[in-house]
């Protein structure tokens, strides 16, 4: 596995992690040289929405959009097994067991070490870190557990059009739950700028290069694009850490605990997914991306919108960037165990 991933994973998602922590660095020094600018952005908003971090995620995920293809939706009916188990745990339990999480672990065991005043925002963050999966690096994941890629594509594609119209609700009925008034025309307005015009927009640049350069002129463009949506997460990753990134460095132990129920539910999403797809007599390349869609998030949509409802310094905000924190190292974990188990799959 160790081999295929230092093939496979480019040297930035590779050391994600990493970046994540360089980025720290460099908000905080970012922060308190110019502290002033950096508020006035934060303070650019439509609707609570922030324009500057607007921009920067139709930058990172365009390109990520621009990779769904809609016309494979018909392989839904090929690996229905798999995609019915995937969205099963994408939408009827994976919100729902990180908001249980969050509510056992964040109020009850660990809230004598948190602040008083932070814990609903705390556990707002990990539901809304748990309520979209990812769209992006499960296509890297799926390839290193030998995953179809048909299957993979579909089920990102499918993904996407489901949280077009269930991001918001979902988000809104379990915000309730933890006493957080839910301002809804905020999150309306993030579910139309951080995935419904975005993907709106990336589809018709999809369907302009096929049809003026074909695939090799789209894979080109995509080659070209990649780099502006690594700036973008880190030019945001920087913003975020101008704000959250000293609160950070000052209670790390805050940051342990917040990461303890988000491994938790991805081990638990991915694990269960797995087991669903040996049990339903689904093929191991189906189980594992299967796996990996279920439990990974769509953390960079997470941020966006937890800034917008919440603010940059808010305990919702620091919870979604802890989700930044752990994702890679986490999900390639995931990657080694489905990996290692193949035989026991097949038994």
């Amino acid at each position: 596995m160790k081999q295929v991933a230092k093939k496979q994973i480019g040297f930035f998602e590779k050391y994600l992690t990493l970046w994540v922590f360089f980025c720290m660095i460099v908000g905080i020094v970012v922060g308190r040289a110019v502290p002033g600018e950096l508020h006035a952005l934060g303070e650019l908003t439509i609707d609570e929405v922030n324009l500057p971090v607007g921009v920067l995620i139709w930058v990172m995920i365009i390109p990520m959009l621009i990779r769904i293809n809609l016309k494979e939706l018909h392989g839904v009916k090929k690996y229905w097994r798999g995609i019915s188990i995937t969205l099963i745990i994408n939408w009827l339990i994976k919100p729902f067991s990180m908001a249980l999480l969050g509510i056992v672990f964040i109020k009850y065991f660990f809230a004598g070490w948190l602040p008083a005043d932070q814990l609903d925002q705390y556990v707002g963050g990990l539901i809304i870190l748990a309520a979209a999966p990812c769209t992006a690096m499960v296509f890297v994941w799926s390839y290193l557990c030998d995953g179809e890629p048909h299957f993979t594509l579909s089920q990102v594609a499918l993904n996407d059009l489901i949280m077009i119209v269930a991001f918001a609700p979902i988000v809104g009925l379990l915000l309730g739950l933890t006493n957080i008034a839910v301002p809804w025309g905020t999150l309306l307005t993030s579910v139309l700028m951080y995935i419904l015009i975005p993907f709106m927009l990336a589809q018709f640049i999809r369907c302009m290069a096929l049809k003026y350069k074909g695939e090799n002129g789209l894979k080109i463009l995509l080659a070209k694009l990649h780099p502006f949506s690594l700036i973008a997460l880190l030019a945001m990753l920087v913003l975020l850490f101008g704000f959250q990134g000293e609160q950070i460095t000052a209670h790390p132990v805050i940051v342990l605990l917040l990461a303890i129920p988000i491994i938790i539910q991805v081990y638990f999403n991915s694990m269960l997914a797995y087991w669903l797809n040996k049990k339903t007599g689904e093929a191991f390349c189906v189980a594992g991306p299967s796996a990996l869609i279920g439990a990974s998030n769509f953390f960079e949509l997470a941020v966006a919108t937890s800034i917008s409802l919440f603010g940059f310094q808010s305990g919702a905000t620091l919870a979604t960037v802890v989700g930044v924190l752990v994702e890679v190292p986490v999900m390639l974990s995931v990657v080694k165990i489905v990996n290692r188990s193949k035989g026991w799959y097949a038994s």
